[in-house]
């Protein structure tokens, strides 16, 4: 409804009937409270996929004879029934456009061994703010970087070193398990079309009380996301390649652990990016990137050209403490006039301009991925 060019523009949108249908969904939404921002998304996304989930995809549970042969089409299962299939939407034969995956890969420091990946769904990244470095503007990078960055786990079962260890023991004695420290790294294994940054601005004191971060983090218009993204281990890339052939450009791996002395982006070793996303033009981005419009995909080389590319769609922001407070949502205006901004506070409306926008103390950043050079449309 908020894209749609047919509206009236004297009629106001009420989100009264979207909050009922929540309502319906079991979930205890008060009019009257204050609500965070981030919690009502995963309200939607949530109920988006019980939604998704409530269609009937199988036989049902007394029809034993189909279920003993799932090979019969679903004409034939119609008619066992005595009664027609729900049909089934096409559009919710797949996810929602924010769902994706992220992975986490476990590595034995002690015999190397890599246990298998693990896939975690996710419909927002929640990435915490990194500690301050006075005289140093914190960026999204940093944020990034900082989600991903390796830790240390220590005492975890080690079934090869186990097994290795029980190889070299005769009379086939007993093998307590082995524990050993690993290595977690997370990794975004699919990137979702839509993309929800949330900023964890919850802080607390060393009294336990909650404080709210106020800091400014740096975000640029567009978001290149191919450093973040899970590879399966395999023949170099074209960018891993150029940053051995260019070793002034590579930085310093993470340390094991957080606690480690990370480099100026926290970047593991070989992979820092042509583009830094948030950081000024001053820095390492050149100014041009910095523009509003199409996103100069020329400027780089073929084989380093972004796969995986997002422009800013909307900003929410927060204004008050954690006790109270309102949100504000920037958010690009419908049709040809994508170029243009708007600022909406509940009924308020007014136009904005997009050095408004990144300048504004985002709590969640709304991406939508956009299609880079030698990439089909979908």
């Amino acid at each position: 409804a908020l894209s749609c060019q047919e509206v009236p523009e004297d009629d106001v949108l009420d989100a009264s009937c979207l909050l009922e249908v929540l309502r319906m969904n079991r979930w205890q939404i008060s009019s009257f409270e204050e609500q965070d921002a981030h919690e009502l998304f995963h309200v939607l996304t949530s109920s988006l996929e019980d939604e998704r989930d409530r269609q009937p995809r199988v036989a049902h549970l007394f029809d034993v004879h189909s279920l003993e042969q799932p090979e019969i089409i679903q004409k034939q299962i119609s008619c066992r029934t005595r009664g027609s299939l729900p049909p089934v939407s096409n559009h919710w034969k797949s996810q929602h456009p924010f769902h994706g995956r992220l992975t986490s890969n476990m590595v034995c420091k002690h015999c190397e061994h890599q246990s298998p990946v693990r896939f975690d769904t996710f419909d927002s990244l929640s990435l915490s703010i990194p500690a301050a470095v006075w005289g140093r503007p914190m960026t999204l990078d940093h944020c990034l970087h900082h989600f991903i960055s390796s830790e240390s786990v220590k005492d975890v079962v080690c079934d090869n070193c186990t097994k290795i260890q029980a190889q070299g023991i005769l009379n086939g004695q007993n093998i307590e398990n082995q524990r050993t420290t690993f290595v977690k790294q997370l990794k975004l294994g699919k990137l979702p079309q839509c993309l929800c940054i949330h900023l964890q601005r919850l802080s607390w004191s060393n009294q336990g009380t909650p404080l709210k971060r106020h800091e400014h983090v740096q975000f640029n218009e567009f978001l290149v996301m191919d450093i973040y993204k899970y590879r399966v281990p395999g023949p170099k890339s074209c960018q891993e390649q150029l940053s051995q052939k260019n070793p002034e450009e590579t930085t310093p791996g993470i340390k094991d652990g957080r606690a480690g002395k990370p480099s100026d982006a926290e970047q593991p070793a070989g992979t820092k990016p042509l583009f830094m996303n948030g950081a000024s033009s001053s820095s390492s981005s050149p100014s041009f990137l910095m523009s509003p419009g199409t996103f100069p995909l020329a400027a780089f080389p073929e084989c380093r050209a972004p796969l995986y590319l997002y422009r800013l769609m909307a900003v929410v922001v927060h204004h008050g403490d954690m006790h109270s407070g309102h949100f504000v949502t920037f958010r690009r205006a419908p049709g040809a006039r994508g170029s243009q901004w708007l600022w909406i506070s509940d009924e308020s409306v007014r136009r904005a301009s997009l050095h408004e926008v990144l300048a504004a103390s985002a709590y969640l950043l709304f991406y939508e991925r956009v299609h880079g050079r030698g990439q089909p449309q979908s």
